[in-house]
């Protein structure tokens, strides 16, 4: 009797332990929300407003030709968009089909998924001003950096002309009304779809290491600040981390101890590689191109690492972590709280209610009456595909090709369903493949 009890006893206890982990975890994470859901609903809003405002054309017009200002032309178009490493691929590809020279596609490449409009202010909501003017300054002179790189060791091709040749687009004109509507679909739904999965696992993550790793773990790197920045680069260069979901990372990392120069490496190298990137990346601009892409997001990194490390006073990076918690023991506002639980919602929506409705409307079956229709259509493999913006942007390339009426492109199926008559299936795989994607026909309709 008294044996079962002590198993009992013991049991419980490990509950018990567990139960106060988890709570741990989330009530961190509840704190770092409430930081930062203000502040990344506007960047949210913003990024749809940027997005649905500024037109396609007015970013090729400035990038092309070989020298200074196309690539520094790139680097400031990039670096207020808010696009993640895989997503700002197939549109690099499509400004180099459209005349951008290769050092203005590496410029591009580089600098915007390493900030974006809501990621500088998500920035300055937990880490202060001095974090979020840094970001977009290292962004800027590294991608400029590598662009002017690859213009001096890099051969431009003779031509850029490729079997399928984009058409034009022709942007429709629409009331205001239509376009605020628009702005707030891809700001506060497809935005949020592409990049809410890795805010909530970048929120994790910062509150298993707020309860798991020692205070001041990373104090034992403060005398050699390069030892720290190295092991902060190998955990960052392979793992997918979005520009607003490494914030809270950064941070929890800061509160154990790790460097400003060392956080700075993490904002800035994590986002701009990951290995779906670094792949595509050597297969569309080769093996030349991919290192000095990495060499220069590395280099940039690091020497303001150092630089701020060594040069400027701690305090100054600091100080926005002495407000979060500050504000963390003082509790959060009416407005923050109002602000997570809309945060919160809208990622439910985007998610999960989104997912649900698009697998409805993305019927594939064989028994239903859609089944008569399937036969007239055609069905494209596509591997690669990591948001909805790829997806849109194969849709347009796909939609570009002479005979094609329609394609409806699913990222959840990785495929898209193309209706037509008469066109090449040779330039639709061509399309897909020039914006870094594999594909392959699933039936012989094409």
């Amino acid at each position: 009797m008294r044996e079962k009890l002590h198993n009992f006893a013991l049991f419980f206890n490990i509950q018990s332990e567990n139960m106060s982990f988890i709570s741990s975890i989330l009530t961190d994470m509840w704190h770092l929300c409430n930081s930062m859901s203000p502040y990344i609903l506007l960047g949210f809003l913003l990024s749809g407003l940027l997005h649905e405002f500024m037109p396609g054309r007015f970013y090729t017009r400035y990038l092309s030709g070989n020298g200074f200002r196309s690539v520094l032309f790139s680097a400031l178009f990039g670096i207020p968009l808010p696009l993640c490493s895989c997503g700002v691929i197939p549109t690099a590809m499509g400004l180099r089909r459209e005349g951008a020279s290769r050092g203005a596609t590496v410029s591009f490449l580089i600098a915007t998924p390493q900030t974006g409009i809501d990621s500088i202010i998500a920035t300055y909501s937990l880490m202060g001003l001095p974090f979020a003017v840094a970001r977009p300054l290292v962004a800027l002179f590294t991608s400029v950096f590598g662009g002017l790189l690859i213009n001096r060791f890099v051969p431009e091709e003779t031509s850029l002309a490729t079997n399928v040749k984009a058409e034009k687009s022709v942007e429709k004109k629409q009331n205001i009304l239509h376009r605020l509507l628009g702005a707030l679909r891809y700001g506060m739904v497809d935005m949020i779809a592409d990049i809410g999965k890795w805010l909530m696992i970048g929120l994790f993550m910062a509150g298993i290491i707020t309860t798991l790793v020692p205070e001041q773990w990373f104090s034992l790197f403060q005398e050699n600040s390069l030892y720290s920045m190295l092991v902060v680069l190998l955990f960052s260069i392979p793992m997918y981390l979005c520009a607003t979901g490494s914030i809270p990372i950064a941070v929890a990392l800061m509160l154990k101890g790790l460097t400003p120069g060392a956080a700075l490496v993490l904002l800035m190298a994590g986002p701009a590689s990951n290995m779906a990137s670094i792949l595509v990346i050597r297969k569309v601009l080769g093996m030349r191109t991919l290192v000095i892409y990495l060499l220069s997001i590395i280099i940039g990194a690091f020497c303001f690492g150092l630089g701020i490390d060594s040069l400027l006073p701690r305090e100054w990076f600091t100080q926005g972590l002495v407000n979060l918690q500050t504000c963390c023991q003082e509790g959060n506002h009416l407005f923050s709280t109002l602000c997570t639980i809309l945060l919160s919602a809208l990622l439910f929506y985007a998610l999960v209610i989104e997912k649900i409705k698009k697998k409805k409307e993305g019927c594939h079956c064989e028994s239903c009456s859609c089944a008569a229709t399937q036969e007239n259509k055609s069905t494209l493999k596509i591997n690669g595909m990591h948001c909805n913006h790829c997806a849109a942007n194969v849709q347009k390339a796909i939609e570009s090709i002479p005979g094609i009426a329609h394609a409806d492109v699913s990222l959840e199926l990785s495929q898209a369903t193309i209706q037509g008559d008469g066109f090449n299936p040779d330039n639709v795989i061509q399309a897909v493949k020039s914006l870094g994607f594999e594909a392959e026909w699933m039936n012989d309709n094409a």
